[in-house]
């Protein structure tokens, strides 16, 4: 029940991108097209995920082992690379038109602060492995959700009439925290 709780909490109570700001460069940069989106939320899922299970295991059976906690940063930064680098070959090799439209931001997952803030706070809270992966796949869950919905509206934003001083960023950052003061309507609901 405990990781169900996690999973729920990280994909909308403590939600990444709108509880704690994090992943908020592909969250603005990515989230023009709600299959972008989309396609930007599986791929950060998928690293999330992974990055919970290596990162766990790497500090536990390494780190913890040999009292050497101080590496956190360094060592989990190095795993985080090195998944979205078989990540990005993987994309690469088997859709080239997803590669494409990804851009830019594919290799920026590797220094999206929403992947290392969940390796943090993984070791902070000292989950267990399965604590772990649900935190690792609810958090990537709210990531992509909240990317959809920003896709969405943006798309629908292109068709209203906004007014000139507030098309493009303005817009953008408007809703995004109107985003995020509507998950914090949440809070409280699940205390994990």
């Amino acid at each position: 029940m405990t990781a169900v709780l996690i999973f729920l909490s990280a994909a909308i109570v403590n939600n990444f991108v709108l509880a704690y700001f994090l992943g908020i460069c592909p969250f603005l940069g990515v989230s023009k097209r709600v299959e972008t989106s989309i396609n930007m939320g599986l791929a950060t899922t998928f690293v999330m995920t992974l990055t919970a299970v290596i990162t766990w295991l790497i500090n536990h059976f390494i780190l913890i082992k040999f009292n050497l906690p101080f590496l956190q940063y360094v060592t989990f930064i190095i795993a985080i690379a090195s998944l979205v680098q078989l990540v990005e070959m993987f994309i690469r090799k088997s859709s080239p038109s997803l590669y494409r439209s990804l851009g830019i931001f594919l290799p920026l997952i590797t220094t999206n602060c929403a992947i290392l803030g969940l390796a943090l706070f993984m070791s902070l809270r000292e989950y267990s492995f399965i604590e772990t992966l649900a935190f690792g796949v609810g958090g990537g869950v709210g990531f992509t959700m909240a990317m959809v919905i920003m896709g969405g509206i943006r798309e629908e934003l292109e068709f209203a009439d906004v007014p000139k001083a507030l098309r493009g960023a303005p817009i953008t950052l408007l809703v995004a925290g109107m985003l995020a003061l509507a998950f914090m309507g949440f809070a409280g609901m699940l205390s994990v």
